[in-house]
């Protein structure tokens, strides 16, 4: 299948590859305006069906645009194994859109409860400890191997925390890519929504320098790719409910992340009180500026030419 990306102008500054979350309310818009984009990512989930309306309209978003595939569901800490049927679908979506990237989440769902699997409609968070990682492991390499190429994994947006902690989450991480070649998916405003959560907690960490050394910590060569959102303040707590545009701080750090990893592709998510498709191209402008004008100092400061 042919892609007539749009690409963009001479002038434009060279900054990572940018996409935006294509929402159902941007679905035709964005086929007709044929926008300046690198990528569009979807929720995987929503187009597993065999055919219909939403499959047609995701096959002509892949005729212009790259596509990316970002899981909700595959439960890929779940001590009770990957869901055959799940994966099944995941699989055939993949063999269908050949998509640039396939990601989900470092986190579990799917429990056992009363003789019944029940699944919570949410993404927990795992124990930091060797016996989940080994689980991690398993699951990710199950799906690798179903798929055929590797996926991403995402840290999450935490708002409990386990108490038998055996390492910290970079290390989790980075040990979990090393094990079974996956990549990483980090998302920039989950780092910053932890940081302030454990500010409001009585930690007393700098929510910026807790987040770079995050950064600092994680391996490079495994990170691919980057998600941008914003989030809300509610009081006593801060919630990642991608429903505004990126802050300052986030912008910041993202600008941390291109000095430290490289130029990789980032998205911009909107999911809640979706807006113009104008303001996520404005947030997709701003991540181009921003990326580009970082890799420029990255290079200047390594004595590499412009």
């Amino acid at each position: 299948m042919s892609l007539a990306t749009p690409k963009p102008s001479s002038a434009a500054p060279v900054g990572a590859p940018v996409g935006i979350g294509w929402r159902h309310p941007h679905y035709a818009e964005l086929l007709q305006t044929q926008s300046v984009l690198d990528f569009i990512e979807v929720h995987s989930e929503n187009f597993f069906a065999d055919g219909g309306a939403a499959l047609s309209v995701l096959e002509q978003g892949r005729a212009c645009y790259p596509v990316s595939l970002h899981g909700v569901g595959l439960s890929l800490g779940s001590a009770m194994g990957i869901d055959a049927g799940h994966l099944e679908q995941l699989a055939r979506l993949v063999e269908r859109t050949d998509p640039v990237r396939v990601s989900d989440h470092a986190c579990f769902a799917r429990v056992p409860l009363q003789g019944q699997t029940v699944h919570a409609a949410d993404l927990l968070p795992l124990p930091m400890t060797e016996a989940a990682l080994a689980v991690m492991c398993a699951n990710v390499q199950r799906v690798q191997d179903r798929l055929r190429r590797p996926i991403a994994v995402e840290n999450l947006s935490t708002y409990v925390q386990w108490c038998d902690a055996e390492m910290d989450e970079p290390t989790f991480l980075n040990t979990l890519a090393q094990r079974t070649g996956c990549g990483l998916l980090v998302d920039v405003n989950n780092l910053y929504v932890n940081a302030l959560n454990a500010q409001l907690r009585g930690e007393h960490q700098d929510p910026l320098a807790t987040c770079q050394a995050w950064l600092d910590a994680i391996d490079s060569n495994s990170v691919a790719e980057l998600h941008l959102a914003g989030h809300v303040h509610t009081g006593d707590i801060v919630i990642d409910d991608h429903g505004s545009r990126v802050v300052d701080a986030v912008w910041s750090l993202y600008g941390h992340a291109m000095h430290r990893l490289g130029s990789v592709p980032t998205l911009i998510e909107w999911d809640t009180d979706v807006p113009d498709l104008s303001v996520l191209l404005d947030e997709a402008e701003r991540a181009r500026r921003v990326s580009a004008t970082a890799l420029a100092d990255t290079r200047a400061s390594q004595g590499v030419p412009a």
